[in-house]
């Protein structure tokens, strides 16, 4: 069992909405750039970003127009759900790289991405763009039924999509996009196509306690492999919340199987996970969903114990 070390709560300068709570709380994705850790949660319509190091408060960029209700129920049935942060190299527009914000799909209003170009720091530069995965989440839906994509990270030519498959319908699944198209179709300023999709795989992760493990986020490491989160959430699908009976962190071989699963020593539902090899070993960043409002998300580190880096 991995045990994980907390390094902060992702606190935040303001609130995001007048009246809100100045934290992140329903983390969903992570990805470190430079000196600079940046998180989206899938009730935002904001990028928060931290510095790598300390408990500073962290600093918001706008994704999308509008104000999200504070009202929960209301909330949830309006926010983008961006579930995942993909890390993506040179674009025309973007010649330091950029950030790629991924919807989960798992409604009508949550088909539209964000394009974020970085600085060369690896700071936030700008302007952002929307994305719009319509198109392709259609396609994917008539392979995999209900949509649920929580993981998105770059593995050589392929940009792997991971779908969590929440409740009783829903299959977890990886998907192989070409990434060359993929930045080929941002660089145009395009809608996402069915054509950029190379494989669709299900996978069974197995179970915490009765309930399934699902995925949940996506890293790449520099070998082609790609670390996952996974979280074993009690719901019956991918729109209603449930009990988390607990989390693991696992990887995923060059080819998309999975080669290593481990659960947490945390009853936390992991959302983002950032991996990079230091001194030999792999190294992880963590952030949980707090699923709950009035709680700030926590940030924790661990190091995969037994994985060749």
């Amino acid at each position: 069992m991995l045990r994980l070390t907390q390094r902060r709560n992702l606190t935040l300068q303001a609130p995001e909405t007048p009246g809100g709570h100045a934290h992140v709380s329903a983390a969903s994705g992570l990805v470190r750039t430079g000196n600079w850790l940046h998180v989206v949660a899938d009730d935002s319509l904001f990028l928060a970003t931290f510095p790598l190091e300390g408990d500073a408060p962290g600093q918001l960029l706008r994704l999308f127009p509008g104000e999200l209700p504070l009202e929960p129920k209301a909330r949830k049935a309006l926010k983008p759900d961006l579930e995942a942060l993909c890390l993506l190299g040179a674009l025309a527009d973007a010649p330091h790289g950029a950030l790629l914000a991924v919807p989960s799909g798992s409604t009508s209003v949550r088909m539209k991405g964000v394009l974020v170009p970085l600085a060369a720091d690896g700071s936030l530069a700008g302007p952002v763009r929307e994305v719009d995965f319509t198109s392709l989440y259609t396609q994917l839906t008539r392979e995999l039924g209900p949509l649920n994509v929580e993981g998105a990270a770059v593995s050589g030519p392929r940009l792997r999509l991971l779908n969590r498959g929440t409740g009783d319908q829903g299959a977890d699944a990886v998907v192989d996009l070409d990434a060359g198209r993929v930045l080929r179709t941002l660089e145009a300023g395009e809608p996402l196509q069915p054509d950029v999709v190379r494989t669709v795989r299900r996978w069974e992760l197995g179970r915490s306690g009765n309930v399934r493990l699902s995925f949940t986020d996506a890293a790449p490491l520099p070998d082609g492999r790609i670390v996952f989160t996974a979280a074993a959430e009690d719901t019956r699908d991918a729109y209603a919340d449930g009990t988390v009976m607990g989390s693991a962190v696992g990887v995923l071989a060059p080819d998309g199987s999975p080669m290593f699963l481990d659960g947490v020593d945390a009853k936390v539902k992991l959302e983002g996970v950032d991996a990079r090899v230091e001194r030999g070993r792999i190294h992880l960043l963590l952030v949980a969903d707090a699923d709950d409002p009035a709680r700030a998300a926590p940030l924790f580190e661990t190091v995969l114990e037994g994985v060749p880096a």
